[in-house]
C-alpha cells in the first residue's frame, strides 16, 4: 500500500505514535487510508454543510475496510466576492487548492482519495489534483440547492442580480427587490441552475471522477448523503483494483464531457475549467475541440439562466446518465469509457432514460442543432473568445454596434446603472484578463445589469474576463490574447465599430490594419492593479484563459 511509507516496519513506529496521539488503532493503521479532502466552510452556502457530506464518505470507507483521514482546503463564494476586489482572488484559488492537496496527498501518502468540493473553483481545483497526484480518487459534490419560490415563480440568485438592474430602471420597488433578497437561495447547495459549480459537478460526473446523481441530486435529498456513503465505499474498490484518474479521465472521457456540457448549454467557465483539468492528466485540448463537438451536439436542455428549469427538474428528469443516454443514439458518447463505479460507462447508461422530455428534449428535437457554448475568432481575439450562444436572444446572434471602452468592471457598472450606455453599444471591459486583473474577474454585475434594465437585446459586452454561469445575453469573454499582454482589445477606441456574428463564430473589430499599427506603436500597458502578495505572484506567473489559465511551466 501506498500509506506504507508512513506506516509499516520498525523504523516507522515514531510516525505511528503520533496517529496513536490522534486516537488511531493498530487496526486502524493497518487497513488501507484514505484522505478525505472536505472543503466546508462557513462562508459558501454550497459548503455550509459539507461536514454532513463528509461523515457519510466516512462511513462509507469503514463500511469497505478502510481508514478515513480528514483534512481541509479553502473556498471562495463567487456570489459574495462579486463585484468588488475579492472576486481577484476566485479563478487565482483554483491552483491554490491543487496545490494544498498535492502538499497534503504527499507530505502523508494516502492510499486514495474522496475529494468534497461543491462550488465553482473547489470543483476543478480538486479535479485538477486528483489528476496530477493519480491515487485512486472519487470526488463527491454537496450537491444543487433547491430554487426559491415567489408566489408561482421560481427564482434563484440569479434572479436577484438582474433585480438590481431592475430597480434602477425603476421596473420594481426596493422592497420588490427585498422579496426577491429574501427567497432566492432557501438553503444550503450550489446555485440552483446550470451556473459554474453545477455546470463543473455535472461534467465531473460526465467525465467519470463523480457517481452517476453526483451533478444532480440535491443537497437537501437524503439520497445525497446515500451517495457520500458510497463513494466512501467505491474509493475502497478503486484501491483495490488500482484504477486510477488518469484511467477514467482520458481523451475519450474529455469529449464525453464536452458533449454534456454542448447538450446542458453549461456556463462559459468550463471552457476555462475543462482544459486546466485535461493538462494535469498530459492532455491538450484546444478550444477547437469544443466548436467541434458543439457543431455536432444538439442542445437539449434549457436551464436557468438562459431557459425555465433548474437542477432538481434535471434530476427528476433522469440527471446526467438520462442526457448521455439520449446523446448515445447520435453516437456521441464513448461508452467504452471507464468510471469510478468500477465498470464501463455502458453499465450506467442502461439503467438510465429519460423521465421527462420537457426538460430533456429529444436529440431530434432539440432547442437547437448546436451546443450551448461557442468559440470566436477574428482581428479582435485571434486566440479565441467564449459565448453561451444558447443564453443569446436570436436577434443578437449577429449585430454590430459602437465601442464603449472601459479599462476596469467598476467604471463600466457605474455607467451601466448611471442609465448611460444606450441601444446600439458594445460595452468593452478590458485588462480584467488572468494577467491584467488580475485573477479573471467573473462579471455577473455588469451583466445582469443590462438585463435587469432591459438592454440584453440591444446591448452586447465584451471582455477579456469571464462571466459567471448565470449570465445570459450577448456577453462574449475571454477575448485573448488579453489587454494586458498587448492583445487587439488594447487598442479598440470609443466610437470603433465592432462586428459580432455568432452564427460565423467570427467577432471582428472594424478599424483597418494601418490604423491599428498606430495604434500598437503607442501603446503603453497598465501599471499592474495588485503590486504584491498572492495575486501579484499570479499574475506573473498565469498564462492565457485560451490555454485554461493554468500556470507556466517554466
Amino acid at each position: 500500500m501506498r500509506s506504507d511509507r508512513m506506516k509499516k516496519g520498525i523504523e516507522k513506529a515514531p510516525h505511528r505514535s503520533l496517529f496513536k496521539a490522534m486516537g488511531y488503532t493498530d487496526e486502524e493503521i493497518q487497513q488501507p487510508l484514505v484522505g478525505v479532502v472536505n472543503s466546508a466552510n462557513e462562508i459558501i452556502p454550497g459548503h455550509i454543510h459539507l461536514d454532513i457530506i463528509a461523515d457519510a464518505v466516512k462511513a462509507g470507507i469503514r463500511m469497505a475496510g478502510g481508514t478515513p483521514v480528514e483534512f481541509p482546503t479553502i473556498g471562495v463564494c463567487d456570489g459574495i466576492a462579486m463585484s468588488h476586489e475579492g472576486m481577484k482572488y476566485s479563478l487565482a484559488s483554483r491552483e491554490l487548492i491543487a496545490d494544498s492537496i498535492e502538499v497534503m496527498a504527499i507530505a502523508h501518502p494516502f492510499d486514495g482519495l474522496v475529494l468534497i468540493p461543491n462550488c465553482d473553483k473547489i470543483i476543478p481545483g480538486m479535479l485538477m489534483a486528483a489528476l496530477r497526484l493519480n491515487i485512486p480518487a472519487v470526488v463527491v459534490s454537496g450537491g444543487p440547492m433547491m430554487a426559491g419560490q415567489l408566489g408561482e415563480r421560481k427564482i434563484d440568485l440569479i434572479t436577484v442580480f438582474e433585480g438590481v438592474g431592475a430597480v434602477r430602471a425603476g421596473k420594481i420597488t426596493e422592497g420588490e427587490l427585498k422579496e426577491l433578497e429574501n427567497n432566492a437561495c432557501p438553503g444550503c447547495g450550489s446555485c440552483s441552475g446550470m451556473f459554474t459549480a453545477n455546470s463543473m459537478n455535472c461534467l465531473t460526473e460526465a467525465i467519470g471522477l463523480g457517481l452517476p446523481g453526483n451533478g444532480t441530486i440535491p443537497a437537501v435529498q437524503a439520497a445525497r448523503g446515500r451517495l457520500a456513503k458510497l463513494a466512501g465505499r467505491k474509493v475502497m474498490e478503486l484501491i483495490h483494483k488500482d484504477i486510477k484518474p488518469r484511467d477514467i479521465a482520458t481523451p475519450a472521457a474529455f469529449r464525453n464531457a464536452i458533449a454534456v456540457d454542448m447538450a446542458l448549454g453549461c456556463s462559459t467557465n468550463t471552457v476555462l475549467h475543462v482544459p486546466a483539468i485535461a493538462h494535469e492528466a498530459g492532455i491538450d485540448l484546444s478550444l477547437e475541440i469544443f466548436n467541434e463537438i458543439s457543431t455536432k451536439t444538439p442542445h437539449l436542455c434549457s436551464l436557468s439562466p438562459a431557459g425555465p428549469h433548474h437542477i432538481q427538474e434535471l434530476y427528476a428528469a433522469g440527471g446526467i446518465m438520462a442526457v448521455m443516454h439520449e446523446l448515445t443514439k447520435k453516437d456521441l458518447i464513448d461508452e467504452t469509457c471507464i468510471t469510478v463505479t468500477g465498470t464501463a460507462l455502458t453499465e450506467s447508461l442502461q439503467a438510465a432514460k429519460v423521465l421527462d422530455y420537457d426538460v430533456i428534449r429529444p436529440v431530434d428535437k432539440p432547442h437547437s442543432p448546436e451546443g450551448g457554448i461557442a468559440i470566436l475568432r477574428g482581428n479582435l481575439a485571434p486566440d479565441g473568445a467564449v459565448v453561451k450562444q444558447s443564453g443569446v436572444a436570436p436577434e443578437m446572434m449577429q449585430s454590430r454596434g459602437s465601442a464603449r471602452v472601459f479599462n476596469s468592471e467598476e467604471e463600466a457598472v457605474a455607467d451601466i446603472l448611471g442609465g448611460k450606455i444606450k441601444p446600439g453599444n458594445v460595452v468593452v471591459i478590458r485588462y480584467e484578463g488572468p494577467k491584467g486583473g488580475p485573477g479573471m474577474r467573473e462579471m455577473l454585475t455588469p451583466t445582469s445589469a443590462i438585463v435587469g434594465m432591459g438592454l440584453d437585446k440591444d446591448v452586447s459586452l465584451i471582455t477579456d474576463g469571464r462571466f459567471s454561469g448565470g449570465t445570459k445575453g450577448a456577453a462574449i469573454g475571454h477575448i485573448s490574447p488579453e489587454a494586458a499582454e498587448g492583445g487587439p482589445l488594447a487598442l479598440v477606441q470609443d466610437g470603433d465599430m465592432i462586428e459580432i456574428d455568432i452564427t460565423a463564430k467570427r467577432i471582428t473589430l472594424q478599424v483597418d490594419d494601418a490604423e491599428l499599427q498606430k495604434r500598437r506603436d503607442a501603446w503603453q500597458p497598465l501599471a499592474p492593479k495588485i503590486k504584491k502578495g498572492y495575486a501579484y505572484r499570479y499574475s506573473q506567473l498565469v498564462t492565457s484563459a485560451s490555454t485554461g489559465a493554468v500556470f507556466k511551466e517554466e
